[in-house]
Parts: C-alpha cells; sequence; structure tokens
C-alpha cells in the first residue's frame, strides 16, 4: 500500500511573526493513566517531558485548513540558529540564544547569563568579513516562493576542497564561518541561502518533483543530498557553485528522507517502501537494503558515533540497525500488543512520522499520529519520557542534545527538555571508540566475548 503524502495548495503567505509562548496548563494534560499502564517489561513509571515553550504563528480564519505545515524542523550544527517551515512558502530563522531566552525568561522572570548576546564575526560567500558588534546574531524571514518540505543547514570547512579539480573558478568562495541554509521546495527547485544575510546565493534545478528532504556531509565539504518525490536523491558540490555530482537511482517511488554518517561516507535514504537504502559516498554506489519494517519508512538517522542507524515506519515501529552487518538490534513498539502484518501494513493509529536521535548516543525520540512524543533510552525497551503533541510531523534535537523540537501541521513548533541522565564511562569510551571503527573490526579484536558483545552494542 502506497500511502500519499500531500499538502493542499499554497494559500496566502503567513504573517512573519514570531511568538514566543510559555507551557500552558492545557498542553500539560494529566496522561497518568497512560502513563502507568502496565505492560509486560515495564518495570517502573514513565515521566512526563518537560514542555519549555513554542514558536506560534498567526494565522487568518480562513486560513485553518491548506499549506501551514511544518514539515521541517532544523538547528545551525554550531547552535547558533533554529530554523522551521512555518507554512505558505515562509521559512523563519532565529537564534537559538534568542529562543531559549525567551523561554526561560518566562520561567524565572530573567535570562540566564550563559545566553546574554554576544560578539562574533564572520566571512560571507564573497571572501570580505562582516562584524556585528552587537547583540545575537539577526532573525530572518525568508519567502522560498513555494512550499517548503526540507530544510537544511551547512556549515563550510576552507580546508575541505571541492570534489571537483579541474575547475579553477567558482563565483562563491565560502570562509570559515560559512553557514548555509538549504530549502526543498514543492516545485523541485532547491534555494541555498545565506543564514547571517538572508541572501539567495544559488537556486538548484534539476529535480522533476517535490524535494522532500535535503541533508549535508558533517564534514564541511558541502556537499548536499537531496530525496525527492521524482524517486532519486542527487548530490551537489556547493563548493563547485552547486554542481550536481550525481543522480542516486534505485527506490521505485518516493523518497522522504536522507541521512549522512557521521564521517561522511554512507548516505541512507528511506521512502515509499519497506527497504532501507545504504549507498556509498565515495563510489555513489548500493552498498545494501535493510529488510525489516513492514510499511513505508519515513524517517531515519544515525548515531552520533555511527555505529547505529535508527528508522521509522507506518509499521507502527522504530528500528534500531547495526547497518554495517545488517541486522536489527532494537525494535521500539509504539502499539501494544504489535499489530498483525495486515494492520501493520495499512492505515492504524500509530503511524511514526519521524524519529531523530540524541547527540548523547543514548536517547531516541519519535513522533507518533496517536498524540504523543517518546523519548527512548536504547538502554532499555519502554519510553522514558512522553508527552502530548497533536498532529506532530518532524523532530530534531538541538546540537548539545538538552532540547527537542518538533512540528505540527498548524506550523507551530514546540520544545522539550530531553530526560537528563549521565552517561557511564563505558558507553563513552564505546562511542570514541566506534566512531573509528566497524562492527567487524570490533570482532576480529582479541577481547572478551562481553566486552566485543558491548562494543558491538549487542548488549546495549
Amino acid at each position: 500500500m502506497v500511502t500519499v503524502e500531500r499538502s493542499i495548495g499554497v494559500g496566502i503567505e503567513a504573517l512573519p511573526i514570531t511568538h514566543y509562548t510559555q507551557p500552558h496548563p492545557d498542553t500539560r494534560q494529566d496522561l497518568q493513566p497512560f502513563f502507568l499502564r502496565k505492560r509486560p517489561g515495564l518495570t517502573k513509571q514513565i515521566g512526563k517531558a518537560k514542555f519549555i515553550g513554542e514558536l506560534l504563528v498567526p494565522v487568518a480564519p480562513f486560513d485553518q485548513k491548506s499549506g501551514r505545515e511544518a514539515w521541517t524542523v532544523a538547528f545551525a550544527p554550531n547552535g547558533s540558529y533554529f530554523a522551521w517551515s512555518q507554512g505558505h512558502r515562509i521559512v523563519r530563522l532565529i537564534p537559538w540564544s534568542k529562543c531559549l531566552t525567551n523561554f526561560s525568561a518566562g520561567h524565572d522572570g530573567e535570562g540566564t547569563n550563559a545566553l546574554s548576546p554576544r560578539r562574533f564575526s564572520r566571512q560571507n560567500s564573497d571572501g570580505g568579513q562582516c562584524i556585528q558588534t552587537t547583540g545575537d546574531p539577526r532573525e530572518h524571514t525568508i519567502d522560498c516562493g513555494d512550499i517548503v518540505w526540507g530544510l537544511a543547514f551547512g556549515s563550510s570547512v576552507p580546508e575541505k576542497q571541492s570534489r571537483c579539480v579541474n575547475v579553477e573558478w567558482h563565483r562563491f568562495k565560502f570562509g570559515q564561518d560559512q553557514l548555509l541554509l538549504a530549502t526543498g521546495l514543492n516545485n523541485g527547485r532547491i534555494k541555498i541561502w545565506d543564514v547571517y544575510t538572508g541572501k539567495l546565493l544559488l537556486n538548484l534545478m534539476d529535480h522533476s518533483d517535490v524535494v522532500r528532504d535535503l541533508t549535508f556531509a558533517p564534514d564541511g565539504s558541502l556537499m548536499l543530498v537531496s530525496a525527492s518525490r521524482d524517486k532519486t536523491l542527487r548530490v551537489w558540490d556547493l563548493k563547485d557553485d552547486g554542481n550536481m555530482v550525481k543522480v542516486l537511482r534505485g527506490h521505485q517511488n518516493w523518497v522522504y528522507c536522507s541521512a549522512f554518517s557521521p564521517d561522511s561516507s554512507i548516505v541512507c535514504s528511506v521512502g515509499s517502501s519497506k527497504a532501507v537504502f545504504l549507498w556509498n559516498m565515495d563510489k555513489y554506489t548500493l552498498i545494501r537494503k535493510l529488510e525489516g519494517h513492514h510499511n513505508d519508512v519515513v524517517s531515519c538517522e544515525f548515531s552520533p558515533d555511527g555505529a547505529l542507524l535508527v528508522t521509522a515506519s507506518y509499521d507502527t515501529r522504530v528500528i534500531v540497525w547495526d547497518h554495517h552487518k545488517a541486522t536489527i538490534l532494537l525494535e521500539l513498539g509504539h502499539l501494544f500488543p504489535p499489530p498483525s502484518l495486515i494492520f501493520a501494513g495499512g492505515s492504524n493509529d500509530r503511524w511514526v512520522r519521524s524519529v531523530s536521535f540524541c547527540p548523547d548516543g543514548r536517547h531516541i525520540a519519535s513522533i507518533t499520529d496517536d498524540r504523543l512524543v517518546r523519548f527512548w533510552s536504547i538502554e532499555e525497551r519502554a519510553p522514558q519520557a512522553i508527552a502530548s503533541l497533536s498532529n506532530g510531523l518532524c523532530c530534531a534535537f538541538s546540537p548539545e542534545g538538552s532540547v527537542l523540537a518538533a512540528g505540527t501541521r498548524d506550523g507551530s513548533v514546540h520544545f522539550w527538555e530531553c530526560p537528563r541522565s549521565t552517561a557511564s564511562l563505558q558507553h563513552l569510551c564505546r562511542m570514541a571508540l566506534r566512531r573509528v571503527i566497524t562492527t567487524k573490526q570490533v570482532e576480529s579484536l582479541a577481547l572478551p566475548i562481553p566486552l566485543r558483545d558491548y562494543l558491538s552494542y549487542k548488549v546495549i
């Protein structure tokens, strides 16, 4: 069964006004009976995630049904900006410190010193030096000209050269502090913006249908991968003025989401099928397909150390994979008892819309159609914390992993604190080791079997 994901109409441009609001009693409804329901293997109470604030957009009375969806939320890699598609062609760029200050002020009456304005400098795309002497980076309201489906921040590392070695002249010379925002549009175009100025830099035109998702390589090379409903992924080199490097073909239907591994060597892509695709980004070839879901796979992300891959599906499950060995390590169910195959592959009220891996490497967040946000620990089978959210579509953790942002169908964004716990020294050592070696290399080490099982996440 192919699920049609669409937005009805473009509608009228939303007002460029942002409202910062604090937790309202209505959003903290009592879910205690649900939390404390006894299930097999559940040995402790599930807590409520702490709601810290939301970003709202003003909406006219006739503007209630179409084009308002926040399909994507994103944090800049350095934590300087937060962006979300608030509907009707509009993307909002807001300094993340300003968000936190407003939320903190609502609780305590004043912002914290750690979030006070600071000076910064950067280079623009023409190579010149821009110096801002007062306050935080500026907010920007960007009209992208069409419905925005995908967002991604990209940061530049000058030492990381373009892969196109034969080009001697480039229009853009990206500086060390360059920060870009890519937006994927309903008409198949990708627009690249300078985050600090809000200026349009590039207009990439090659997809023939909706650009559903975008992801930048984490290594600072400004390699961009776009996932589209035209059944392809396309690789772009922004250091080569946005030249399209390769078209990745293999999906038979719409592609919903893509994600780079932390070392930028692998891209995962998922879409309107049950398979998870893994691509080699040095050779631009398909490595393998992961089979295990029973319905469309709609979201994917690698763990911070690159050892694990998490995917979310309409089959009501989140699966944690060892993608090196194509094995399932953990299944997180959102419907108890689990649905039979006929229901997992069809319509139910537990479709998982989005999943995100926390930078601490220990927590996963999921958004589902049952109006709940769940925070999972990879060390347990039951949610560690739950929060109420109606019509959630997407989620992303802040770079430091302390906050989860979730976008909804009404264009608003809600924020929660991630459950706090101290990581063990064992886990930190495992993450450090797994950043540089694969599962196969771990298994070849002359170590006791329990230690090898732990390092390979067989024992989570």
